[in-house]
């Protein structure tokens, strides 16, 4: 029998004037988390939302809120989006120089604690890291838009830290981001894949609760 996988939508490609209705869409869908991905313009080319937006989206749902942080200077933000009521708070090990510190921040807080690397970077790079934190993000487009098409040599990478996460004895959390749609949800899934972050497969689609059957099942 085949794993469960988890679905997070991102709304990142919903309509931010119906936020509420939204955020009520992926729950009535069977969407597991809510994926919010935070962009400063500066490690992304977008701005998106902070912490305020969080904290509205926190109000109206219970699903785990999984915080992207796609931000220069992450540990300057992190106890804003802990108060904001973050369950997962992910960010990258490109913007940082004291990861294990900016991972010990986020646990501290409260919350679990997210690496992610972006389609340049090997996971050799977080080694030192895997023992530490809850979930790895492999972003398997270049983030700052969403729609793009899913890189297909960034799967390799999800095998990788799956196969590291057996013999190492871990428990985190493997995600992947951009291009997940039904077209690439089969080798997402056969890498190894536990959670998979979809925008605009989830919120273009017509029909949002057959749309999250067929990428889970």
């Amino acid at each position: 029998m085949d794993k469960k996988i988890l679905c997070a939508p991102s709304v990142l490609a919903a309509d931010f004037t119906e936020i509420g209705k939204e955020v009520a869409l992926v729950e009535q869908a069977g969407g597991d988390w809510i994926h919010l991905d935070v962009m400063d313009g500066s490690f992304v080319p977008e701005i998106t939302f902070g912490a305020q937006m969080v904290s509205h989206i926190r109000k109206v749902t219970r699903l785990p809120l999984d915080v992207h942080l796609m931000v220069d200077h992450p540990d300057r933000h992190i106890a804003s989006f802990l108060k904001a009521g973050a369950d997962y708070i992910t960010f990258h090990t490109e913007a940082v120089v004291h990861a294990h510190r900016v991972v010990q921040m986020i646990r501290e807080g409260g919350a679990r604690a997210g690496i992610s690397i972006v389609p340049s970077t090997p996971v050799s790079s977080i080694l030192p890291l895997l023992p530490f934190v809850d979930l790895v993000l492999v972003m398997s487009v270049n983030p700052g838009y969403g729609g793009q098409a899913l890189i297909p040599e960034c799967l390799d990478k999800i095998r990788d830290l799956a196969e590291r996460r057996e013999s190492g004895g871990y428990d985190y959390l493997i995600s992947i981001d951009g291009g997940v749609n039904r077209g690439t949800i089969d080798g997402v899934r056969e890498a190894g894949t536990d959670v998979f972050v979809a925008g605009s497969a989830f919120f273009g689609a017509a029909d949002k609760t057959e749309e999250v059957r067929f990428l889970k099942n």
